[in-house]
């Protein structure tokens, strides 16, 4: 099977969500679920990018989500898998790991 590179979005920003108190920082999330998939899924392509939704670049997809996040009060760091949110606050490897084989990524373990 034809493996897509899947894209990862994280959402997030320098400042811990109000509800998210004693949980890691977006970036941190984004670090975090960069070495874990990679180490998961070795050999299999995947992007994995950060957005901050205070300073989101210029793409508009991208820009227009970044303000959903804001403007619906979503706890972040929030996290899209080819655009599907697959993780908000406090997101779970369990569940991204269960998206990501839906597109026919193979546990490396």
């Amino acid at each position: 099977m034809e493996r897509k590179e899947v894209e990862i979005v994280v959402y997030g920003a320098e400042v811990l969500c109000p509800s998210c108190v004693n949980l890691p920082s977006s970036k941190e999330t984004y670090e975090w679920l960069e070495a874990a998939i990679g180490r998961k899924y070795t050999d299999q392509p995947f992007k994995i990018s950060y957005v901050d939704i205070y300073n989101p670049p210029a793409e508009e997809d991208k820009k227009e989500f970044a303000e959903k996040v804001i403007e619906e009060d979503m706890f972040y760091p929030v996290v899209l898998l080819e655009g599907k949110i697959v993780g908000e606050g406090n997101p779970k490897l369990k569940t991204i790991y269960a998206e990501l084989e839906k597109y026919g990524y193979v546990s490396a373990s």
